[in-house]
């Protein structure tokens, strides 16, 4: 089932812009070595200025605040001021549990607007045929479920992030044991980022994918289309230009 499109095209965001420039740049500016035309201070600077300027940005364009830029924003400014004042290295140890955390409470206080966050990262065009889903659900007065939805996803991406604070705080303090600005000590962060990708990053990967699949899922019952038929158009074109170029071969 679907309907033409009656309304204006959106601008819509790109999840994968969104996390690149307010997340994965800065983050890697700020551990990234600094070079001889670079001070600590500036670099500091340069890394907030992505997450900034992206918010800004999204103002304009898209008329909305958005959130994923103000955790990116808060998040290298804690790491930068520990770097940068060469604050004590314990202050790592509370840094690193204080970002997760903090991000799961933004993702909780979001329930309280009228696009949660969570509906923003999955419920999106670039995923799903949200203009067709949002007609379908309209048809058959089923909002409050969707926003039920929307609410128990968050929870559990919350709880993924609170577990990950545990986790941060337990490597940092097992890891970081030298004087902030010490070559030691960086090297000591460098092996803590690379641990947390496996020991956090890999298991909170997992957390996103099943609560994509839940909302999948729950959309499938609640729609009553198929897994294929709650893709957006541009994949479930792509996938079926693959399945016919598979049968020429």
């Amino acid at each position: 089932m679907s309907t033409p499109k009656t309304e204006k095209q959106k601008k819509t965001e790109n999840p994968l812009w969104n996390f690149l420039f307010n997340i994965i740049i800065p983050v890697g500016i700020i551990y990234s070595p600094t070079p001889d035309f670079l001070n600590p201070l500036h670099k500091f600077l340069f890394a907030l200025a992505f997450p900034a300027g992206y918010f800004v940005y999204d103002l304009i364009t898209r008329k909305k605040t958005n959130f994923i830029s103000i955790i990116g924003f808060a998040s290298i400014f804690l790491i930068g001021i520990i770097k940068v004042g060469g604050l004590p290295s314990e202050w790592v140890v509370f840094i690193k549990a204080a970002v997760p955390l903090i991000i799961a409470l933004v993702f909780l206080m979001s329930l309280k607007t009228p696009t949660p966050l969570v509906r923003k990262l999955f419920y999106n065009e670039q995923i799903l045929d949200v203009e067709n889903i949002d007609h379908i659900i309209e048809e058959k007065q089923q909002k409050k479920l969707l926003s039920r939805i929307f609410t128990y996803s968050t929870y559990m991406l919350a709880a993924s992030f609170i577990f990950s604070s545990a986790l941060n705080f337990t490597l940092a303090k097992i890891i970081i044991k030298s004087p902030t600005g010490s070559e030691a000590f960086d090297q000591e962060l460098g092996k803590m980022i690379i641990v947390s990708k496996f020991v956090i990053a890999i298991p909170c990967t997992i957390i996103m994918v099943l609560i994509l699949w839940y909302i999948i899922r729950s959309l499938t019952r609640l729609t009553g289309l198929t897994f294929e038929e709650l893709l957006a158009p541009q994949i479930r074109e792509k996938s079926q230009n693959q399945n016919l170029q598979n049968l020429q071969d």
